[in-house]
């Protein structure tokens, strides 16, 4: 309809996205949803800023933490293959995020024109479909390797601790729940619509009037339904494992050696799902205003998703790795070890210097008291 309109000029929409649908008009009303603005996919210079070093902090955090956790001797080798594949998952938030850095920046100052291609591309459904696996695969990993502690701590004197064979089932279950919860809306568009193109940074995070039934329940079942399970497993494990070390005191010398690294790590993975926590509470009362039909400012759902939903990925290897007591003296071991070789290598340099220094010095004395090879024949020849 807006297409055969060569001379509109002007025109204005009661929402921001509607301006796509007409991308020939100079000007637009409202020229910005507080995401997305009539010339850029991200309005402000704070949000173009803040999703590269995002982007970078979530990456390097997490490739560092694989890293170190694959040259570092692991006190148990199954939690440290869990906190990799828990890094492999948070990192995709960062390439997701990177992605729409780069997209930003190919769009910048002409976003209008492609805002329509743009959330109807596969570009878009893919980074979108990358977030929302990121998400999911996160918040199950959490869960599960919560109710694990839950067991080991709770139940001290039992033997369920997963093996290692159980432990890749779990971890590749979980992966497969991921993919699935991702992909399904990228099956069926008469059923879903455009599930992940909904905004600029394709991330399905509020519901609205024009969406589709099924995709408004299925958004509402994965937010309001398995994240908030989980979160409440989380809150409530972590809640009988810290009133069962309060009530038993670990009073019994054994038992105090056996829990002691395993409180340690609870501990640790209670400042984890706190962190969870301030990310998934705004997340949950952002999506029941919206089922609520409560008008939600463009501005909150670009600080949900560039700031509140990848900063639990970003400060996870922080809180799972860098600050543990066995990560600090295994760093420390290895440090002294790297200083103690350059020494050893520093002090056979010396001391290979020091041996030609003294050659050196030695040659004078030797070409002084130096007598030709033939002097010595003529003078045996004279002798004879």
């Amino acid at each position: 309809m807006f297409q055969s309109m060569k001379n509109l000029s002007y025109i204005y929409f009661q929402k921001f996205q509607y301006c796509s649908y007409a991308p020939h008009v100079r000007k637009c009303k409202p020229n910005s949803d507080g995401l997305s603005s009539f010339e850029d996919l991200l309005a402000s210079v704070i949000l173009r800023v803040s999703v590269w070093v995002m982007a970078f902090v979530t990456c390097f955090g997490n490739l560092f933490v694989i890293g170190m956790r694959t040259l570092i001797r692991a006190e148990n080798n199954l939690h440290a293959f869990c906190i990799k594949v828990l890094c492999c998952a948070d990192c995709l938030m960062g390439i997701y995020l990177f992605f729409v850095g780069i997209f930003d920046v190919k769009f910048r100052g002409e976003y209008n024109k492609n805002a329509h291609v743009w959330m109807e591309s596969l570009e878009c459904r893919t980074i979108g479909f990358m977030a929302m696996l990121s998400t999911e695969v996160s918040v199950m990993l959490l869960t599960y390797l919560t109710l694990e502690k839950f067991l080991v701590i709770v139940f001290p004197l039992s033997h369920l601790r997963p093996g290692k064979n159980q432990t890749f089932i779990i971890l590749a279950v979980i992966w497969l729940i991921g993919i699935t919860i991702a992909a399904v809306p990228l099956l069926n568009d008469e059923l879903f619509g455009n599930y992940y193109g909904r905004n600029g940074v394709c991330f399905p995070l509020h519901s609205e009037r024009v969406e589709k039934p099924t995709a408004k329940g299925y958004s509402t079942g994965i937010f309001l339904g398995l994240n908030l399970v989980a979160f409440l497993i989380i809150v409530i494990s972590y809640s009988s494992m810290f009133y069962s070390i309060y009530k038993t005191g670990i009073n019994a010398t054994d038992l105090r050696s056996r829990l002691h690294k395993d409180v340690a790590v609870a501990n640790r993975f209670f400042f984890i799902v706190f962190s969870d926590a301030l990310c998934w509470i705004p997340i949950f009362l952002v999506k029941i205003l919206s089922l609520l039909e409560v008008e939600i400012p463009g501005t909150i759902t670009s600080w949900v998703v560039i700031f509140i939903l990848p900063i639990n990925s970003a400060l996870n290897p922080i809180l799972y790795t860098l600050t543990t007591s066995f990560f600090r003296e295994q760093v420390e071991l290895m440090l002294c070890q790297w200083q103690r070789h350059s020494a050893l290598k520093k002090e056979r340099k010396c001391l290979s210097s020091s041996a030609i220094d003294i050659e050196n010095s030695r040659r004078p004395y030797c070409t002084r008291d130096f007598v030709p090879r033939t002097s010595i024949l003529n003078f045996k020849g004279n002798f004879t």
